[in-house]
């Protein structure tokens, strides 16, 4: 999931931040202190952001790529948050450190873009600053940045799809589940968590079924298409133009279309790479300034 290179000597050490993909999205209550219950099915991708480490003189973060303008540069970015949380953890071993973000994901889109950075900032300045931190103290920590933090530190380890409980603390690896081709499309619409949720009038929900064991990309559709994403109807009422993009992506021949996450990001699941990469194809020309893009997501081996 990971590449990285030793810290002695000045050397950088860069982390994929994979993609995340809600194919599953259930809200079966609310806690008392305003957290929703979920239930979730969770698979990464092979495409997503890239953050790099390297000592430095005085602390830098840097920025680049696509969607770099839309990124704050100050404490409000979750990679800075999770940076001081870490040195917060060891002020004398976290010295002055270069961070730089290449920014592909584009943000609220319901695809875990400010998480999976976060996440994949704690691994990479673990290593650079030697402070062996297990993998339980990491979870802990990123819990603290945000409920979807922990599954991302997840994906920083293995990348094997999840089903997700509670606020996103609880995790546990599905362990029969092939990797599957998606196709990933965003209009250019930024849909912010709480204001979807806060749209949510129905929120308790029937539970998901329990997943199996699937051996084949068409198993895991025909288990997918008995889920929801409840979170699609309050992301309508926002960005109508929602289901025309499910309908697009239904008629580009693919298998299961859903919503991710918040939105407005929806994705499409193929049969094969080549029926997706044609769908890339048609869509793209129909809509040149869509965020379009495909994935391999990371299966359970």
């Amino acid at each position: 999931m990971s590449i990285s290179v030793s810290a002695r000597d000045g050397a950088t050490i860069s982390r994929l931040a994979p993609v995340k993909i809600n194919l599953a999205l259930h809200v079966t209550g609310q806690r008392a202190n305003g957290y929703h219950e979920l239930e979730m099915i969770v698979a990464f991708g092979d495409f997503g952001d890239h953050i790099s480490v390297t000592p430095a003189l005085h602390d830098d973060f840097t920025v680049s790529g696509y969607y770099a303008p839309f990124i704050p540069l100050n404490n409000d970015n979750l990679v800075l948050k999770a940076r001081d949380l870490l040195r917060a953890q060891n002020p004398s071993r976290c010295l002055p450190v270069h961070i730089h973000l290449e920014k592909k994901l584009p943000i609220a889109a319901g695809i875990g873009g400010g998480s999976t950075d976060a996440a994949a900032a704690l691994t990479a300045l673990n290593e650079l600053w030697q402070l062996n931190l297990p993998y339980e103290t990491l979870l802990e920590l990123g819990l603290q940045l945000g409920a979807d933090v922990p599954m991302c530190l997840h994906s920083q380890q293995n990348g094997a799809p999840l089903l997700v409980r509670g606020i996103g603390e609880d995790l546990s690896p599905l362990v029969e589940f092939p990797a599957l081709h998606i196709l990933l499309i965003n209009d250019g619409t930024a849909l912010a968590t709480p204001t979807i949720f806060k749209a949510l009038h129905k929120r308790d929900n029937p539970s998901l079924i329990a997943p199996d064991a699937f051996q084949s990309i068409d198993e895991v559709c025909a288990y997918l298409h008995k889920t929801r994403n409840d979170l699609f109807k309050p992301a309508e009422t926002l960005a109508p133009q929602l289901q025309s993009h499910l309908h697009e992506l239904t008629a580009s021949g693919a298998d299961f279309v859903q919503m991710s996450g918040s939105g407005a990001t929806c994705f499409a699941i193929f049969s094969t790479r080549e029926n997706m990469l044609q769908a890339k194809q048609q869509i793209r020309q129909a809509h040149p300034d869509w965020f379009v893009v495909t994935t391999q997501t990371y299966g359970s081996h």
